[in-house]
């Protein structure tokens, strides 16, 4: 796998934790937090997806499908975990 690919991944992992987290501000850890558990879940995420065929090319090249690809998986994956992380700070701060 070109490295390229989880680059994207990670940082539209970021992004997806700093949405998720303006958009649930209940379960917001902070700019940093966020940032950290989105590249996580991005990481992650993309590889889930990828081991499954469904993210970047197998070769590792670079075509629009599979850059959109890796922002999906990762973005997605990034504020999945950070939501998750949010709940469970959540729930263990009552």
């Amino acid at each position: 796998m070109s490295i390229i690919p989880l680059v994207i991944q990670l940082l539209s992992g970021a992004a997806g934790g700093n949405i998720v987290g303006k958009l649930f501000p209940n379960l917001n850890l902070g700019t940093l937090a966020n940032s950290i558990s989105g590249i996580v879940g991005g990481g992650i995420g993309g590889s889930i997806l990828s081991m499954l065929g469904m993210s970047a090319a197998p070769s590792g090249a670079l075509d629009i499908g599979s850059i959109i690809g890796s922002v999906a998986s990762g973005g997605v994956g990034g504020g999945v975990l950070m939501f998750i992380i949010g709940l469970i700070k959540k729930n263990f701060s009552k």
